[in-house]
């Protein structure tokens, strides 16, 4: 359980926010804006692709990689000619290593890559060791290579050793972290961004220009006026969400692609960030994968009567949050409404989480899916 009075005192919230992670939700637009000003100045406009990569290979330390990883497969297909065929199917590397720091980790390449494959990594600091071996590596295979990160560090060095592009990681002055620690867990946009808009140069997806880009700012900062920590319980979607969440499992189920990236990051950092645990799955497969832990809050303990039940903690009840990528009518034979009518039958609350009636394009969807989840779990964490 969490402590409700703490989400209506903004005087304490900030208090107990010693690592800045309201700040760093909060201002997500504005790291949007400073990444595309320096993605454009590194010269990502000026790319001129002569056609889609074979493949594409990910790398980096932060939740930002499974994240950009599923947008950049999930976003609408491009129908430019050079993107003919579809877009390019995507690789990410996993982390290997003997402890989670990232002074020991380490990145290897596929056998199979080679000068039609893409390399992109990400870095907030840009000083794990294995990333600059990762660059040398795939420059002896002739991949490209795009690398963001901050100017000056040893992974911007490798990569524009090699003559590869690197897009410098710049942050509002106010949104310096404190230490080692970055100012937000969850989707670091100013990694993000130059990734959506190199997909959408490179032709793998359309939705993801610069205009689009600006407009996704602006959708982020509209979202932090109503889930700010100003912004009482009532009528803020993050307060709400993680007072719903806080003795609860929530079950992120998700109808669509775009809509599944969020669920699954979401369930990651209501996990990793709040210790909230929290599980993620599509549609229709989540009514089968989920089923048994719905149906099981129903059952009736008639064995052992008579023993002691007071030192037993009681488990926590699902909560569906139902995740969709628009807010039109859904059919009666869709799985939906068959969500729904499970979630019902079981008496296990369900709570929707759409994009607005004004949402154009996949970005502004994606921030009003993501932006509320985001808060969700930072009130988790604090309160």
């Amino acid at each position: 359980m969490i402590d409700e009075t703490l989400l209506d005192d903004s005087e304490r919230l900030l208090r107990a926010d010693t690592r800045g992670l309201l700040r760093g939700v909060a201002t997500a637009g504005a790291q949007v804006r400073t990444a595309a000003r320096a993605a454009t100045e590194a010269g990502i406009d000026g790319l001129r692709p002569e056609g889609r990569p074979g493949t594409i290979l990910i790398a980096g330390t932060g939740p930002e990689v499974p994240l950009a990883a599923d947008l950049l497969t999930a976003l609408p297909g491009s129908s430019r000619p050079e993107a003919a065929g579809g877009s390019a199917p995507l690789t990410v590397l996993p982390a290997t290593g003997p402890l989670a720091a990232p002074g020991a980790l380490r990145w290897t390449l596929p056998r199979w890559a080679g000068p039609m494959d893409l390399l992109l990594v990400t870095s907030a600091e840009g000083t794990e060791a294995g990333l600059p071996l990762l660059v040398d590596a795939a420059y002896r295979r002739g991949c490209s290579i795009v690398s963001v990160t901050p100017a000056g560090s040893p992974l911007a060095e490798a990569t524009t050793h090699r003559r590869n592009l690197t897009v410098p990681l710049t942050r509002p002055a106010h949104l310096e972290p404190a230490g080692h620690l970055p100012p937000a867990f969850g989707p670091y946009w100013s990694l993000l961004t130059p990734l959506l808009l190199l997909g959408d140069r490179l032709g793998l997806y359309e939705g993801a220009g610069q205009s689009e880009v600006a407009a996704l700012a602006d959708r982020l900062d509209r979202h932090a006026e109503r889930c700010g920590p100003t912004a009482p319980t009532a009528g803020n979607p993050g307060k709400t969400l993680a007072a719903e969440c806080s003795a609860a499992l929530p079950l992120l189920w998700s109808e669509g692609p775009l809509a599944g990236a969020v669920a699954r990051h979401c369930a990651a950092t209501f996990t990793a960030l709040a210790g909230t645990p929290a599980l993620a799955a599509a549609l229709p497969g989540a009514l089968t994968a989920h089923g048994a832990l719905l149906t099981r809050t129903t059952r009736t303990t008639e064995d052992d009567f008579f023993r002691d039940r007071v030192d037993e903690p009681e488990a926590p009840r699902p909560r569906v949050l139902l995740l969709r990528e628009d807010a039109a009518a859904v059919p009666a034979d869709s799985a939906v409404t068959a969500a729904r009518d499970l979630a019902h039958e079981h008496g296990i609350a369900l709570g929707e989480i759409a994009p607005a009636e004004d949402a154009e394009g996949p970005l502004a969807a994606l921030a009003d899916l993501l932006a509320p989840l985001d808060f969700a779990a930072v009130y988790l964490t604090l309160a």
